[in-house]
């Protein structure tokens, strides 16, 4: 699924560019979320919508070790949706 790019504020955050993963399993919906923060600019916050289980841990430990911010992980009916802020490098 390709990225869609808009500017839409929730809650005080206002998201760059949202990653639709639904429906792929690992590492794709990882894969996906670090292209997207490698395209964004410093403190751009990208929204990841991923229904894979695995996906919590997984991206959870990718922003962990590349430096970025998970500003919110929000447990959806049947999705995760995250909010990954890119760090200033």
């Amino acid at each position: 699924m390709s990225e869609e790019s808009k500017k839409t504020t929730h809650s005080k955050v206002e998201i760059h560019h949202t990653i639709d993963a639904r429906g792929l399993y690992c590492p794709i919906p990882v894969y996906k979320t670090r292209q997207a923060v490698l395209e964004a600019k410093p403190d751009e916050v990208v929204e990841v919508l991923a229904d894979d289980p695995a996906s919590e841990e997984d991206i959870s430990r990718w922003a962990k070790r590349t430096g970025n911010t998970i500003l919110k992980i929000e447990h959806c009916e049947d999705y995760l949706r995250f909010l990954v802020q890119k760090t200033e490098k």
